[in-house]
């Protein structure tokens, strides 16, 4: 037994250090949206701040200052977390009582005094209570010590590692963590499948091991206690704890302080226990000889007890009437407690935790426990015991004041009351021994006040612009004096404005010089010239790869003046002959256009026709691909009729042959497709034909409200086919049809009509103001899902000032060099323009390399590089030409490395900004901060202006420089969001079961767990596709049969789905709402068990991570490949992984290439090899006879 005890404690510190290295040091909270739910071990916290080097012993005061300062931090970051106190866990103090008291204050005071949230009901770790709770809450990691005060309390801390990690709880460690204004960063240890498999293969050794060690610590309290108590046991010394409280209660009814309470009861519990202690120690010196008599004459008596007593009481007192100023300024003790004192602590810190652990059990007495964390100061203690002892001999002479002198009266009367054993002494005088309590040292006095504490405080200094940026706030702040050492003993050094070297007088360098630029600027070399046109026409065509637009040349049209949009929406504009002209132009090109494509549908429809009826799947593809290419309208209703036509016919035939039971509905939902195009993109064209066509599909589908709504029945031979066709009916409503099948058709809302700044789409509501928003030259905080057309503006923005003129510059700053790459082939192959020579339309900027970077319009950079050209300052014409800055993925403004660059920019551009990113989770707060600097720049530059004007009007001449011809920009900033995603997303989770690899739809309510939705509700980012909303909708009604409002939200029902032939996104996002205010309201009325079913059901059945999904990356893919899901992006967090991936996909591609070549493949490929050698050998010898010959010719 003892030997398996010991090697599975082995076992588990081996894997605990094994995967320590192995930690990644990262901030605990994400920027941009709400914190995980995490834990925190309440004794690892104790531990962490028990072992800080700051903490002065004795004083729990500071103790729990560095509790409430590291929580603080935590709370102030955005975290949300519970803390667990396991109730074995106190087994490992019992051989220091001292942390005992402080940890059962601990729990108290952050029970009652602050809102955290503490569990303390968990008896251990293993326990099947831990186990469900985890399983409920669902914490995302929890932080522990990684290592206790002894090596039991070490072998606690790993087991609650090891069944955390079983339980999919990450660790983060205590040990290392720092903290910034933003972040709380720390060593964080993944759970793995490796951890999860030990404690599954060794859960039996575990639990025994556990239940070993709890069993031995509960033998060694034991013994302790025993020791110092006798024959009286752990639970009887509880019951002397609470008689004594009892008494308590009954002198004090009306309630008292916790420190008073605690001084009284504990003093006099210790006493009579002393006395007890006193007692065994006699009977057993008279049965031994004189060995322990010499231990009984180190023994401290009991009238010496009583007079430390006195010093406690009379300690409390101060502590209750001094503030903190006072007590902090007091003298330091040097002198340590004699040897003899020790037992007398233990016995003390004992009485104090049995004492405070057992408050509690007294009710209807009101007890203050405000001041629970100021329950001892021993360096004040030290002070009086050392007054009394060395300054005074005649009792209490102090000068404290009536008020400390009848407080202590009271608490010695009461401890008096209290004991009962025996007679305790008067309060006066407070030394009735002579018996020394510290040692004798030479300077046993260490003065606070001989230690001088520096000034704290700014230095001063003189900055004009730091002065006016900063305004009223630097008076609010303390600065040191002029003759203050600190001061006068800097160097002071002169203010320059330099550009050039003082002994050589070239322009100094900066960073933009030292990087290294791909090609030289001033060269004419035709070789360097054609590498440049190389370089350009990869980029071009890396751009068009990218994306499929046609490059646009740019001509230089100057700078218009701004339109009012409410006028020119509300008064059109006369028009012109040029005008009509060119209107007349366009309108015979879309009738050109439509022709041609009429042409093209007439000789492309038999051929599509014929494939639908062949091949249905296909025939439909090359259907869509027409359509996608077809602008007219006329031309795409008949094709959308021919592919509903084939659509109905198709399901006919389906169920003809297959019957009810295996009904497949891809058919019926491309027939619905095409009904949703007809009725809500080309209503306008439908004729009375059209409409009897659709209602025949809803009705072949069983949608007969809907066919009669669109197209009334009223022959009753119609009546008696529509029964007919029951067969044909789908078996379920329109709207849940719609929901769980059509979810990615649902058509978005969007306008009809077009804006004459976008030629290639129609904008939505929110893009329109995105380009109103450039067009008055303001800012904008542009906050959208992934591919939602956010970049758009941006494009839109650089064809304006490429537009204006040659002069003008974009700045685009990107985080990353990939982007910056990405974003400049983009920008070549959009635009051309014909510029003066030596300037171009894109150039790029990074740290590795730059081109063109200030002779271009449209710069693309890194944060980095554009705050080296901002700052220096022989670049400050270049940045008196920049027009707009747009800032792509400006959330990096909260990363962890290089924020502070982000912020910066933002501050100093004077020039409009855009702002992109699609994970900002608060913006409101930063378009409000950004307005205040942009604020600030408008009142610079009114300040400027006036001064401008004053010189000019005093005569000075001289033009207005450019940047004032321009339009006067605006310094608003506006705030354009846009929530909608364009495609639904679905999590699926993919594991390997039997080999396979397997995908299991995972629905976004699992994420969830009872206490966030009850705290925070569902969070802003989880949405549901329409097809998940159905899911939920079906499993609360599942889970409750009588639920009163199943009705109202059942999908056919529902006000925004019923009798709806088009059902659209918002309508499908509106039902979504309505389930997610139902569903919460189920948890706040009281129907938690029944929520608890409703997430359980939705959670996959099977989610075990198997640890081997790296090895079957090839299997993955090609399973991936079956499903038509390709391309596809795999995200892996370590390069040794990406590297391992992309070599075994290649390796396992290169097999299946080997399986499936033939045989003779290598004798072919040699024969034909063979033959194109002859073949250039003929051909090279034909050109050498045809050259001779031209030569004999000539």
């Amino acid at each position: 037994m003892e030997e398996h005890y010991t090697v599975i404690l082995e076992k588990m510190s081996q894997l605990i250090l094994e995967n320590m290295p192995k930690a990644d040091y990262s901030s605990l909270f994400n920027d941009f949206v709400e914190s995980e739910f995490f834990l925190i071990d309440g004794d690892s916290l104790l531990v962490t701040c028990v072992c800080e080097n700051l903490l002065k012993p004795g004083q729990s005061l500071h103790f729990f200052y560095l509790v409430e300062r590291y929580l603080l931090d935590v709370n102030c970051k955005g975290g949300h977390f519970a803390i667990v106190f396991f109730k074995d866990a106190e087994y490992a103090y019992f051989s220091v009582p001292r942390l005992l008291t402080l940890r059962t204050a601990l729990i108290m005071h952050l029970q009652k005094i602050t809102d955290i949230d503490v569990w303390t009901e968990f008896s251990g770790c293993l326990s099947e209570e831990w186990r469900i709770s985890l399983g409920q809450s669902c914490p995302y990691f929890l932080i522990l010590a990684d290592e206790g005060l002894n090596d039991q309390q070490t072998h606690l801390f790993n087991f609650i590692a090891i069944q955390s990690w079983a339980m999919k709880v990450n660790i983060v460690l205590f040990s290392g963590q720092t903290s910034d204004i933003l972040r709380l960063y720390a060593y964080f240890m993944q759970s793995s499948y490796s951890e999860q498999e030990f404690f599954n293969k060794n859960w039996r050794k575990i639990l025994m091991a556990y239940e070993t060690l709890i069993q031995r610590l509960e033998k060694y309290r034991d013994l302790n206690l025993t020791t110092l108590f006798g024959d009286l046991k752990f639970n009887n010394m509880v019951e002397k704890a609470c008689e004594t409280m009892f008494l308590l209660k009954q002198l004090w009814p009306e309630g008292s302080d916790i420190r008073r309470a605690l001084c009284v009861t504990s003093c006099s519990l210790f006493l009579e226990m002393y006395q007890c202690f006193l007692e065994n120690r006699e009977k057993k010196s008279s049965k031994q000889m004189c060995e322990d008599k010499q231990e009984q004459g180190s023994c401290l008596t009991l009238k010496d007890v009583e007079d430390f007593c006195k010093l406690h009481c009379l300690s409390v007192v101060f502590q209750l009437h001094l503030p903190l100023s006072q007590r902090a300024c007091s003298r330091f003790i040097t002198s340590a407690w004699i040897k003899d004192l020790k037992t007398v602590f233990k016995m003390k810190q004992w009485c104090d935790y049995f004492i405070l652990s057992n408050v509690n059990m007294i009710e209807f007495w009101s007890l203050d426990f405000l001041h629970l964390s100021d329950l001892s100061d021993e360096p004040l203690l030290k002070n009086i015991a050392f007054y009394y002892e060395n300054e005074n001999s005649e009792g209490l002479n102090l000068n404290v004041g009536d008020v400390i002198m009848k407080e202590y009266v009271h608490l010695w009367d009461t401890v008096s009351k209290l004991v009962e054993n025996f007679e305790v002494g008067n309060p006066f005088p407070l030394r009735t021994t002579e018996r020394h309590f510290l040692k004798k040292t030479p300077s046993p006095i260490k003065e606070s006040s001989q230690k001088k504490m520096p000034n704290l405080g700014f230095i001063p200094m003189s900055c004009a612009l730091v002065d006016e940026f900063t305004g009223d706030i630097l008076k609010e702040l303390p600065f040191l004096k002029s003759d203050d050492p600190i001061v006068s003993s800097l160097v002071k050094h002169k203010e320059f404005d330099e550009l050039v070297h003082w002994h050589s007088h070239r322009p100094l360098s900066d960073d933009y010089d030292r990087t290294k630029a791909n090609f030289n600027e001033c060269t004419r070399d035709p070789r360097y010239l054609r590498s440049v046109q190389k370089y350009h026409v990869f980029q071009r065509f890396y751009g068009n790869s990218l994306e499929s637009v046609s490059s646009k040349l740019i001509i230089t049209q100057g700078a218009k003046p701004k339109k009012d949009c409410s006028k020119s929406r509300s008064k059109k504009p006369r028009e012109t002959k040029a005008d009509r002209i060119a209107r007349e132009n366009k309108k015979r090109l879309i009738a050109k256009e439509e022709q041609r494509e009429e042409q093209q549908w007439n000789t492309l429809s038999s051929s599509i026709e014929k494939e639908m009826k062949r091949n249905f799947s296909s025939g439909m593809k090359k259907l869509e691909e027409f359509l996608k290419s077809c602008k007219s309208n006329s031309v795409k209703v008949q094709a959308e009729k021919v592919g509903l036509t084939a659509c109905l016919t198709a399901w006919k035939e389906q169920c003809r042959a297959e019957g009810e039971t295996t009904k497949d509905f891809s058919i019926a939902v491309d027939m619905m497709k095409r009904i949703h195009s007809l009725l809500d993109k080309h209503s306008e064209l439908l004729q009375e034909a059209d409409q009897k066509l659709i209602a025949r599909c809803l009705t072949c589908l069983g949608f007969d409200e809907l066919a009669s709504s669109l197209y009334p029945t009223q022959d009753k031979a119609d009546d008696i086919k529509l029964k007919k066709m029951n067969k044909y009916s789908v078996g379920i409503g329109p709207a849940r049809f719609q929901l769980q099948y059509m979810g990615h058709h649902l058509i978005r809302e969007e306008r009809k009509d077009p804006d004459d700044r976008v030629q290639d789409f129609i904008p939505d509501e929110w893009q329109r103001e995105l380009l109103d928003v450039v067009d008055n030259d303001e800012s904008a905080v542009i906050v959208a899902p992934t591919s939602s057309g956010k970049t758009y503006a941006s494009y839109y923005c650089m064809e304006k000032v490429l537009k204006e003129s040659d002069e003008g510059v974009v700045v685009y700053v990107s985080p990353t060099k990939a982007l910056v790459n990405q974003v400049v082939a983009t920008v070549q192959n959009r635009y051309t323009k014909i510029l003066p020579a030596g300037q171009v339309v894109c150039g790029v900027f990074t740290r590795d390399y730059r081109q063109d970077a200030l002779n271009c319009q449209v710069l693309v950079t890194v944060p980095a590089c554009f705050e080296i050209l901002l700052l220096a300052p022989h670049r400050q014409s270049w940045v008196k030409r920049i027009r707009y800055v747009i800032f792509d993925e400006v959330h990096c403004l909260g990363g962890e490395i290089g924020a502070e660059i982000w912020e910066h920019l933002l501050v100093m551009i004077r020039c409009p900004f855009l702002a992109l990113s699609a994970t900002i989770s608060n913006p409101k707060h930063l378009t409000e901060w950004l307005q205040l600097v942009k604020s600030y720049w408008e009142k610079v530059d009114s300040a400027m202006e006036k001064t401008t004007f004053s010189k000019r009007n005093s005569g000075a001449r001289g033009s207005h420089y450019k940047d004032q011809v321009q339009a006067k920009q605006s310094y608003k900033v506006r705030l354009v969001t846009h929530k909608e995603r364009y495609n639904d997303l679905e999590k699926h989770i993919c594991s390997v079961r039997q080999d396979e690899i397997c995908f299991d739809h995972f629905h976004p309510c699992a994420s969830l767990t009872i206490d966030h939705i009850e705290k925070y509700g569902f969070p802003s980012d989880l949405a549901f596709s329409p097809r998940e909303s159905i899911q939920l909708y079906d499993t609360m009604l599942q889970v409750w049969e009588s639920w009163p409002k199943a009705q109202n939200l059942c999908p056919e029902n529902f006000t925004h789905l019923k009798n709806k032939i088009v059902i659209k996104k918002l309508d499908a996002r509106k039902y979504e709402e309505s389930l997610k205010e139902e569903f919460t309201n189920w948890i706040k009325n009281g129907n938690v068990e029944q929520a608890r079913m409703v997430l359980q059901k939705l959670s996959p059945d099977f989610h075990d991570y198997s640890g081997r999904m790296l090895d079957f990356f090839p299997h993955l893919v090609e399973k991936l490949r079956e499903m038509d899901k390709l391309p596809a992006l795999f995200f892996l967090f370590r390069l040794s992984f990406v590297e391992g991936c992309a070599e075994e996909a290649c390796n396992f591609l290169e097999e299946k290439e080997e399986k499936k070549r033939h045989p003779k493949a290598d004798k072919e490929a040699h024969v034909i090899a063979n033959r194109l050698r002859k073949l250039k050998k003929s051909l090279e010898k034909q050109q050498k006879i045809g050259h001779c010959r031209w030569c004999l010719v000539g």
